[in-house]
């Protein structure tokens, strides 16, 4: 064969491979989109600044020094203040639900004690259960202070603040703490979602789904029957996560196991709700690998809160992550293994998770069926 022949046979082959990938459009768009959607939410996402934090203040003697302190935070930017009480004891509860950070602590008679030049008691109380953040959120608030008394230095003359810090549900800063309820939150969809698209997207792909349409088991069987194994695997890795968690790395479990396993349960059911629904909206086992890899992975690693604080992404994103399931199984997780949490702190996130799967499960369902009239 001449030179020119093969070039031009090489010519043919390669505009007959280009007309293959147009023509199968969903391949195509997500090889398109995939690239655009990993640099714009890692360019949102790869951040460790902390721009809304959450502050509570317990005030017991409100005074003039106690309301210019107060003052300093909200108008600082970077806090919102969630509550004002009286006593620490409306701490706890907030600290446990996830709805407070960080905790200022005001000693009774603050005026009194910069009057007098004796020292003013103060204390810092910070959520270190993502201990990058919580350091952060301690450096800021501590500043909010270190900034106020250098104010009151220069009109009362020295003026002495001694702030007491205190790291909440993980004192020592373990890193670990952190990355291991994210953990299981991704095996959970790696094995449900992931896995569950893929196989139903084989048997359609093999033509198998036809002949087991014809046979006595209804969709609805199916279906089950494909994504039960899965939901079994997903649950013995939860349970093999959760032993190397404790008795390799050391993490803490102060919660309930039973609502531990029950809410991985119910995360894995949303898990397998998008799996189908991906499967039935895809015609091939690769263009279902990338869909569910683009809808699930990639959400659940930049946008739960697992690596990154959702509190640094921008507020469509913020708004977005919403719409992510591991962003509330995260909260569930962290929650009952460090803080100790019970049904009565949670209820509002699982009760997130079931509305999902209730919704994931009703559309997978219409999708299964449109596809199989």
């Amino acid at each position: 064969m001449r030179t020119n022949e093969r070039l031009q046979a090489l010519g043919a082959f390669i505009v007959k491979e280009m007309r293959h990938i147009l023509r199968d459009r969903q391949t195509l768009t997500i090889l398109l989109l995939l690239p655009l959607a990993q640099v714009v939410l890692f360019g949102y996402a790869l951040r460790t600044d902390v721009n809304d934090i959450r502050l509570a203040i317990v005030d017991p003697a409100p005074d003039d020094a106690t309301l210019a302190l107060r003052a300093r935070y909200t108008g600082n930017g970077r806090f919102r203040i969630v509550a004002t009480a009286p006593t620490t004891e409306a701490l706890e509860p907030l600290f446990r639900r996830g709805r407070a950070d960080v905790a200022l602590v005001i000693a009774p008679g603050l005026a009194q004690a910069l009057a007098a030049g004796t020292p003013a008691r103060l204390q810092l109380i910070t959520d270190a259960s993502n201990p990058n953040t919580g350091t952060t959120m301690q450096t800021y608030a501590g500043a909010v202070i270190r900034d106020w008394q250098r104010g009151l230095d220069g009109a009362r003359g020295g003026v002495v603040i001694e702030p007491q810090v205190r790291m909440r549900f993980n004192p020592t800063l373990e890193s670990v703490n952190l990355f291991v309820p994210g953990l299981i939150a991704l095996v959970l969809t790696l094995v449900s979602a992931q896995m569950t698209a893929i196989s139903l997207s084989r048997e359609k792909e093999r033509g198998t789904m036809e002949i087991l349409l014809v046979s006595p088991l209804r969709p609805w069987q199916i279906i089950v029957g494909k994504v039960a194994p899965y939901l079994l695997l997903a649950f013995a890795n939860v349970v093999t996560a959760l032993l190397a968690a404790w008795v390799v790395f050391h993490v803490p479990f102060r919660g309930s196991l039973a609502l531990l396993l029950a809410s991985s349960a119910l995360y894995a059911l949303v898990g397998l709700a998008i799996g189908v629904l991906v499967a039935a909206r895809t015609d091939s086992q690769r263009t279902a690998m990338m869909a569910s890899m683009i809808g699930t992975m990639l959400p659940t690693t930049l946008l739960s809160g697992m690596i990154f604080p959702i509190a640094s992404l921008p507020l469509p994103l913020q708004v977005m992550s919403n719409l992510i399931p591991a962003r509330w199984f995260i909260v569930i997780v962290r929650g009952i293994m460090l803080k100790g949490a019970g049904f009565v702190h949670l209820w509002q996130e699982l009760l997130v998770l079931a509305v999902m799967f209730l919704v994931l499960l009703t559309l997978a369902i219409k999708s299964f069926r449109a596809r199989l009239a």
